[in-house]
């Protein structure tokens, strides 16, 4: 009987310690961002996930519901148009939620067919449930964004064609 009570305790341990906390998610969620094919980005996010970002330019939406598999596959598609070469300015709250965090941060990097170097900022709402991103509402500034992937203009055309 001791030898069965053993077993139980080390699989429960195992258990405990296998599962990040949500600030351990979000610090190893700084690092994969800094892969260059995502896929390590990728693997943080859980089977279904909730992205929302509410000042996302015209034709990108504002709320989408996918999988981390799809998550994968837009990561790598992104990955050859820039390159993210370190973050910094780095703040995480913790809220009276232990599953919600906040992340501040910014993303030093260069669009590579050009070479040109940006700097985005960023401010994540993180919902983080066993050790997964279920939901993540980011923020960021568009115009910043168009400008540092040299899209300026189509993203004043698409502002201006959403008015009329």
């Amino acid at each position: 009987m001791r030898a069965r009570w053993f077993e139980l305790e080390s699989v429960v341990t195992e258990q405990t310690k296998a599962t990040p906390t949500a600030h351990e998610v979000v610090e190893r969620f700084l690092s994969a961002a800094l892969d260059p094919a995502g896929g390590n980005l990728a693997d943080l996010y859980g089977a279904s996930v909730v992205i929302e970002m509410p000042f996302a330019p015209p034709g990108i939406p504002q709320r989408s519901e996918t999988s981390g598999e799809e998550l994968r596959t837009r990561f790598q598609a992104g990955a050859g148009a820039r390159e993210y070469q370190k973050i910094d300015s780095v703040v995480i709250h913790q809220t009276a939620d232990p599953e919600v965090v906040i992340v501040e941060y910014d993303v030093h990097g260069k669009v590579v067919a050009t070479g040109k170097q940006f700097v985005l900022s960023y401010i994540c709402v993180m919902t983080i449930r066993d050790g997964k991103i279920v939901h993540s509402r980011d923020y960021t500034n568009p115009i910043t964004g168009a400008r540092a992937l040299g899209m300026l203009p189509q993203l004043i055309e698409l502002l201006s064609q959403e008015s009329e």
